[in-house]
């Protein structure tokens, strides 16, 4: 067995040189490259001459998991260097290791992060024996600025020092076992010729035992080996349910491999799985049924690929190591140093050449320290922090500890990572298969003329205009950089009917499309497809849900599959912020019943949430028990939601009768809320007046005006509000929640859920909580007070009979109930408060406050204590204070 593995970093130029020196000197027979083995069809697509960097994206998408992958590659990354030199070579080349929607990389959304640093134990001791910071700083003293000779011989006691005796987790596991099997395949059809591998150098110690050892049974191809399911803190990258998307990599004869001198490798497929070539070759894993998967190569750009960034692999300043391949390490700091120079001049900081002569003295100085021959990156940045950043600082340095630059760093340091991330953005070739959405979506904007840069107007009331408009929104939701809304209706019901977009020109812009493309092959199904996959991922966040059922009608979508319902039942009822509720409750009714601008009036997605959101609301308001809580408008504005959706949404599901038999218990269940008790009062008062208009009262308003407002200050419910041809009542109702209720249905021991108005008052009105029951009752029917032999004398009575000091305790209350009565309202009840005194008058003139209230209230409360004073004194008596 004539074999050779090389293990490297990801992305390290001193890997990528060890490749090519060691290809160039064996002549192999086979380059072995860690990389999806389902691209080896494809290979040639990698050689087109395509301007790095570049990534390899793969989606996955089935009734469980959708899973996003990238695999990028730049012109210093180890595995490009296998790919060029071994062409060059002549060599066959492979790549051999799982796709990339495998379970094993369930985990992870890209495949070359760095495996050593999930066993951290012994990079943080080599950190410790070297006086290094981390694993970057590590590696560049190990290695990167290290001398070439003896690299191969490094390298091997790095990663065996770093994979030591530890055992390996499932996912290494498989992989390694199924990488081992191609190993073994090689060598059997090179014979003596010479086999080179190149895999992640975490990898090298057990395919190297494997690889001697007999060959396990074969990996199942349809069905892959189960690995455990991630850790909560081991998201997939897309991992909500999502239907089915029709987007696939494009067959091997439309893969345009025929480079000069090079033949791509066929694959033949069966219901298990395809080969890759000779009977000896390992079987490809194939999708599980009813799965999709692709994969397609993207453009790619160094802040993606900067570690600094966000990006999973660990090497950082993706600028400054091209410069380092391409110049080696002194014109590399010559670069750094230039760069970050020219930044922060541009944007208006002082560097002056002393500023920058002290820089460079300070990273050599630093180097020499250090035992570097020149300096490293690391000594280029610490020698420019020295020179150009006078304060304190109040986070470390980036470069001193691992991750992403912290919030609160300074501006010359920000600048400093930013010159070695670099401005670099891959390029496709022409020749380079796209998935469909590209297509349909360039076809899309080109037939539209949203193709060039430029401001746009849609016409909402127009069809030419609304189709406009869903076209740059379905671009937006997907995540297609250069499209920007800047005006247009918030709502539905919105009465802006104009939208204005800017369109630009945007570098990612393929990249994005290419990567969307995993969802669908039209921007409609694509969107359906993210959209499923953000209610799936919404439970119990219902802004994301509310905003994700917008993007809907915003984009036109309908089909949003036959789960949906399912899904935003589950979302909807793991809601637990009753005001949140109540408010996407309203927004959705008012889309559902009267937004004829975006086509969701009448929607059946929409009557699923409108359904689900009002049991859910009356459930979680059942057990609502916090008897000296305040007034809260927005819970009151839950149960306004509430009472339109009963009053207005029976056709989807909205049960009348379950919705008045909780109002009851909640309204006679002393722990509940003084406001939740109020409010549910006015609705069961509300409904039932609904169901069974009595005789007597005002007659119906005209036909076709909406008598009920989705707003707590609407205009007053009259009993006989809901036209004629009312949806009918559905059947049955959602039970009580356990522990429901704090009594019988009754209140002051009448045996009736809902007494008159008056029994109600007069039981709840102490002074404490009034004014809180008050504004619930208020807020949801305040028809009881402005009818003629309504309440109003008696709140009178009470409110008068008030001792001074329990007036003041429920002032302000009163004051809040009172506001849900418009100007008008007040002004006539001003007016029947005056003339029940026999006071002539307007009551407008009440609403005219000539002074301070708080002033008034502090007034009344000195008039309390000089006659406190005078009664201990004796020099009045508590009659006359009376």
């Amino acid at each position: 067995m004539n074999l050779t593995v090389i293990g490297v970093r990801h992305h390290s130029p001193a890997c990528a040189r060890l490749v090519g020196t060691t290809i160039a000197a064996l002549q192999p027979a086979f380059v072995l490259i860690e990389g999806p083995a389902d691209m080896n069809a494809r290979i040639g697509e990698l050689l087109l001459g395509h301007d790095l960097p570049v990534a390899v994206f793969t989606s996955y998408l089935d009734e469980q998991r959708r899973h996003g992958s990238w695999a990028p590659f730049c012109e210093y990354s180890p595995e490009w260097e296998a790919l060029r030199a071994g062409h060059a070579s002549g060599a066959e080349l492979r790549f051999i290791d799982l796709p990339a929607w495998h379970e094993a990389f369930a985990d992870r959304d890209n495949r070359y992060a760095d495996a050593e640093l999930r066993y951290a134990e012994a990079v943080d001791r080599l950190c410790t024996e070297f006086g290094v910071d981390n694993s970057d700083a590590l590696w560049d003293h190990v290695v990167e600025m290290a001398p070439a000779d003896g690299l191969a011989d490094r390298l091997a006691a790095y990663f065996e020092l770093i994979r030591g005796d530890t055992a390996a987790g499932p996912s290494d596991t498989a992989r390694e076992a199924y990488m081992a099997a191609w190993l073994r395949a090689a060598c059997a059809e090179a014979g003596d010729r010479p086999v080179v591998a190149v895999v992640g150098g975490f990898h090298r110690p057990a395919l190297l035992r494997l690889a001697t050892t007999p060959a396990d049974p074969p990996i199942p191809t349809s069905a892959p080996a189960p690995i455990p399911a991630p850790t909560p803190t081991q998201t997939p990258a897309f991992s909500a349910v999502a239907p089915a998307a029709a987007s696939s990599s494009p067959p091997a004869s439309e893969s345009p491999g025929a480079v000069a001198g090079f033949s791509p490798l066929t694959s033949r497929s069966s219901g298990a799985g395809s080969a890759a070539g000779g009977a000896g070759w390992p079987e490809i894993p194939a999708p599980p049924d009813g799965a999709t998967a692709g994969s397609y190569l993207v453009p790619y750009s160094f802040r993606r690929l900067d570690a600094f960034g966000g990006y999973q692999s660990g090497m950082p300043s993706p600028e400054y190591y091209q410069r380092l391949w391409e110049s080696g390490p002194e014109e590399a700091a010559r670069y750094l140093v230039t760069a970050v120079a020219g930044r922060l001049r541009k944007r208006g900081q002082p560097v002056s050449t002393a500023d920058l002569i002290a820089a460079r003295a300070g990273a050599e100085a630093l180097a020499l320290l250090r035992g570097h021959d020149h300096p490293a990156r690391v000594d280029v940045l610490d020698g420019l922090a020295s020179a150009l950043v006078s304060e304190a600082l109040e986070v470390p340095l980036p470069w001193a500890v691992r991750g992403t630059v912290s919030a609160g760093q300074h501006p010359a340091v920000v600048e400093m990572t930013a010159a070695l991330s670099g401005e670099r953005v891959g390029r496709l070739h022409p020749d380079t298969p796209l998935p469909p959405l590209v297509h349909a979506a360039t076809a899309e904007l080109e037939r539209y003329r949203l193709d060039e840069p430029g401001e746009h107007t849609a016409d909402l009331t127009e069809a030419h205009g609304r189709t406009v408009s869903r076209v740059l929104h379905r671009l937006r939701v997907l995540g297609v950089p250069g499209f920007r809304r800047d005006a247009g209706p918030a709502t539905g019901i919105d009465p802006v009917l104009r939208e204005r977009w800017t369109t630009t020109a945007h570098e990612h812009r393929l990249a994005a499309l290419i990567e969307a493309g995993g969802y669908g092959p039209t921007l409609e199904a694509a969107t359906a497809a993210l959209i499923t996959q953000r209610i799936a991922g919404s439970s119990g966040d219902l802004a994301r849900l509310a905003d994700a059922l917008f993007d809907a009608a915003l984009s036109g979508v309908t089909d949003l599959g036959t789960d949906v319902p399912a899904l935003l039942e589950r979302g909807v009822a793991a809601g637990s912020d009753l005001a949140e509720l109540g408010r996407v409750l309203a927004i959705t009714l008012a889309l559902w019943r009267h937004d004829r601008l975006l086509g969701t009036a009448g929607s059946d997605t929409l009557g699923t949430v409108i359904a689900a959101a009002t049991r859910r609301i009356l459930w979680l308001s059942e057990g609502w028990h916090a008897a000296g809580a305040p007034a809260d408008r927005t819970r009151i504005a839950a149960v306004v939601a509430v009472r339109d959706a009963v009053l207005h949404a029976g056709a989807v599901g909205v049960d009348r009768t379950a919705a008045v038999e909780s109002a009851g218990r909640i309204a006679a269940d002393r722990a509940a809320p003084p406001d939740l008790r109020g409010a549910f009062y006015g609705l069961g008062r509300t409904l039932l007046a609904a169901t069974a208009p009595p005789a007597g009262l005002a007659p119906a308003v005209p036909a076709g005006l909406e008598p009920v407002s989705l707003e707590p200050a609407g205009l007053v419910i009259p009993a006989d509000s809901v036209a004629a041809d009312d949806p009918p009542v559905a059947p049955g109702g959602s039970p009580p929640g356990p522990g429901r209720g704090g009594g019988s249905s009754g209140s002051g021991g009448s045996g009736e859920p809902f007494p008159a108005p008056d029994h109600a008052v007069r039981g709840a009105f102490a002074a404490g909580t009034a004014g809180d029951w008050l504004a619930g009752l208020f807020g949801v029917a305040r028809e009881p007070v402005l009818a003629p032999d309504g309440i109003l004398d008696l709140l009178d009575d009470l409110i008068s009979g008030f001792a001074a000091e329990d007036f003041l305790v429920a002032l302000p209350a009163l004051r809040q109930a009172f506001e849900y009565f418009p100007p008008r309202e007040r002004a006539t009840i001003g007016d029947r408060l005056l003339a029940r005194r026999g006071l002539a008058g307007s009551g407008r003139d009440l609403l005219r406050a000539t002074g301070d209230p708080r002033l008034v209230a502090a007034g009344m409360a000195l008039d309390e204590t000089i006659e406190q004073r005078l009664v201990r004194a004796g020099l009045i008596s508590l009659r006359e204070t009376a």
